[in-house]
């Protein structure tokens, strides 16, 4: 099995507004801004054979604000600048009640399956407390970015950039390889 990297999409690949103590992830192509930091830390993930997800909430598709088509034109933009390998996202309200919007595991547990993913040794980069919940209860290892996202739920690592949170992931791997010799 292939170890995975899921990665938040709004707060780490691209950049949000804050307005009212809330991130507010971009609804159209001309506010969807690339953060070009996460490039050559991705591609130092790639280089060791992890498979690359991206997952994100966006219930402005049920909320009837956002269009698909918007939607994935932006994520046409992460396929060309990022080495990711995959896009989960998850359209749904809250009020819905799915198993694929995080806190809930759907996103990482479909994307496992889909690449014959070792959860359990995988990891999730973000920097809100959905996602840390998501990893937990999928088994993964959640590193979060420092914020004001991050509550008061379980997380394995918090650390202040996204450079730290690389490293750690690749010291982590070396050690689960050592382990499983």
């Amino acid at each position: 099995m292939k170890l995975g990297v899921f990665i938040e999409r709004d707060g780490i690949l691209n950049r949000v507004r804050v307005e009212r103590q809330h991130q507010i992830g971009p609804l159209a192509l001309e506010d969807f801004r690339v953060n070009q930091e996460a490039l050559p830390l991705l591609q130092k993930l790639k280089a060791v054979g992890f498979v690359l997800i991206a997952t994100t909430n966006q219930p402005g598709l049920s909320r009837g604000y956002q269009t698909r088509h918007e939607l994935d034109r932006m994520h046409e933009v992460l396929r060309q600048v990022f080495p990711i390998d995959d896009i989960f996202v998850c359209p749904h309200d809250e009020t819905d009640h799915c198993s694929c919007r995080k806190p809930k595991a759907g996103l990482l547990v479909e994307a496992g399956f889909k690449w014959y993913l070792d959860l359990d040794h995988s990891f999730v980069i973000s920097d809100k407390w959905q996602d840390a919940e998501a990893a937990w209860a999928a088994g993964s290892t959640s590193l979060l970015l420092q914020s004001p996202w991050l509550g008061a739920g379980h997380r394995d690592f918090v650390l202040s950039d996204l450079g730290a949170i690389v490293e750690k992931i690749l010291q982590l791997r070396v050690g689960s390889q050592a382990v499983a010799v």
